[in-house]
């Protein structure tokens, strides 16, 4: 058995020797074409991942994660959306009764009330979460 094992490392050690003087003895491209890795004089991604498609990250994150950047359309259609609502309620309603009748998350809700308030397209009256907004 020792035998065996003494042939098996002889073997072993004469196989490593030989692979590292046939890689010291390629050119850089030779090797790169030959383990089918890219030129590393070649920048972004390599060829096989850039080929993958990332996985698309959904809009929102868990509990008061950031949204998505909203398009200035997609803003004022919530806006437009919010002045309807507030239309057909003219004892008018207040940020989370806003809110949960439009299915909105509560980031969704101050950029497109704060432009109806500039634009006076809505009133407000009270403070912090006993204001309730008016269609103007």
């Amino acid at each position: 058995m020792s035998t065996l094992k003494s042939t098996i490392d002889s073997l072993a050690a004469d196989f490593a020797h030989k692979l590292i003087t046939a890689i010291k003895g390629a050119s850089l491209q030779e090797i790169i074409s030959v383990t089918g890795g890219s030129s590393p004089t070649r920048r972004g991604r390599p060829p096989a991942l850039a080929r993958v498609e990332a996985p698309k990250a959904p809009p929102r994150k868990g509990k008061g994660g950031r949204l998505a950047r909203r398009s200035p359309e997609a803003v004022a259609k919530t806006k437009a959306e919010i002045i309807g609502l507030l239309a057909k309620n003219p004892k008018g309603l207040r940020a989370e009764e806003i809110r949960a009748k439009l299915g909105l998350a509560k980031q969704e809700l101050p950029r497109p009330i704060s432009d109806a308030l500039t634009e006076k397209l809505i009133t407000k009256k009270g403070e912090k979460r006993a204001t309730t907004y008016f269609k103007k």
